[in-house]
């Protein structure tokens, strides 16, 4: 399958750089013959448009994230967790792209269809949650980012979590930083 093409065999660790850029698309070349209908293409499809991606080639990275979503959406949408990856490498490769209020409406439903599959107190879906946060507050949503981390993302993150968790810890500090970008944020608010 396509996970021999993500991680050495020897050491466990997983490729990255250009390393992952090119067995992406040797991948990419090795399943492309194969029916639309197939997982492992698919796979691989969405294997190179993640390496195009976290090598910084946005351009080349968009259209085929496009492209794994539509075939996702198309064959597998039977189960609504498939689409969840897809469209979340999509969403980042918009926000790479300065495309923020592209990847917000996209983030808002991945975090939208985990709460619904999986549950608010699930670890990727607070995960999610945090991602979505973030974009809130770059896009100036400060007041929506502060009440969504304090009323919604903490309390799960510290019931399910635990409240040393790298996750809510990051929480934390998001939370702090909607305190920060506010504008009528007081000295009394941030001690």
């Amino acid at each position: 399958g396509i996970h021999k093409w993500q991680k050495c065999f020897d050491c466990g660790q997983r490729f990255h750089s250009v390393v992952y850029r090119a067995l992406g698309w040797a991948a990419w070349k090795t399943y492309v013959g194969r029916p639309e209908t197939d997982t492992t293409r698919a796979q691989g499809m969405g294997m190179l448009g993640t390496a195009l991606q976290q090598n910084e080639r946005l351009e080349e990275a968009l259209p085929i994230l496009e492209a794994h979503l539509t075939l996702t959406r198309r064959y597998w949408s039977h189960n609504p967790g498939n689409i969840l990856s897809p469209k979340g490498n999509l969403a980042s490769c918009l926000e790479d792209m300065g495309r923020r209020a592209e990847a917000l409406v996209l983030k808002r439903e991945v975090y939208a269809s985990h709460v619904d599959i999986f549950g608010a107190s699930d670890g990727n879906t607070i995960g999610n949650g945090l991602n979505l946060a973030n974009s809130l507050l770059e896009l100036g949503f400060c007041d929506d980012a502060h009440t969504f981390v304090r009323d919604q993302l903490l309390p799960a993150a510290r019931r399910s979590l635990g409240a040393e968790h790298d996750t809510t810890l990051m929480l934390d500090v998001t939370l702090a930083a909607t305190f920060m970008s506010g504008p009528e944020c007081t000295r009394d608010d941030l001690l």
